[in-house]
């Protein structure tokens, strides 16, 4: 024997639709009585207001305080400080070429240049070399990692190490020349 049962708000308004009148206009008050909501008018600059004081007692996102810091991230970080601090030096030295080309001229340059101590031009060189190194060949490693090379967490250790000491020895050249 089959049996058939309702399902959804139907059956639900045919009862309050049946129901007394009576019962259904106390229900109908004693639902409108507890969502009452209390208002106030504010000046429009109290929204501000409101929205710092909401926003203190947000709490913050915790990232770095409670994860292990990894090869991964740390190698994403460093590609992008590098890329920009190598960028910003490009653009600057460029747009100091543009204000005083006489200044930045490329004699000029190498005549400071040859005029620093070795110690400092060490110094320069391994300044720019570092970034440069670890930029160049961590962009080789982005570039496996599009044609789907080294994709593993494996692959991204070891990929990330070869990195590391790929910029430990271009540095060194580089320095050295």
């Amino acid at each position: 024997m089959m049996s058939t049962r309702a399902l959804g708000l139907g059956p639900a308004f045919r009862q309050a639709v049946a129901a007394p009148r009576l019962v259904r206009n106390q229900a109908i008050r004693n639902v409108i009585a507890r969502r009452t909501i209390q208002t106030e008018s504010l000046p429009p600059s109290a929204a501000q207001t409101i929205l710092n004081n909401q926003r203190l007692k947000r709490p913050s996102s915790p990232h770095f305080t409670i994860y292990q810091p990894q090869l991964t991230w740390l190698g994403s970080i460093a590609n992008r400080v590098t890329g920009v601090g190598l960028s910003v030096l490009l653009y600057g030295y460029a747009l100091a070429y543009l204000a005083a080309p006489e200044t930045f001229s490329s004699a000029n340059v190498i005549e400071l240049v040859h005029g620093l101590p070795e110690a400092v031009k060490y110094a320069g060189k391994f300044i720019l070399a570092l970034p440069f190194s670890f930029h160049a060949l961590n962009g080789l490693r982005h570039l496996s990692w599009d044609v789907g090379k080294f994709l593993s967490l494996k692959g991204a250790y070891q990929s990330g190490y070869a990195v590391l000491a790929g910029t430990a020895v271009g540095t060194v050249a580089l320095v050295l020349l």
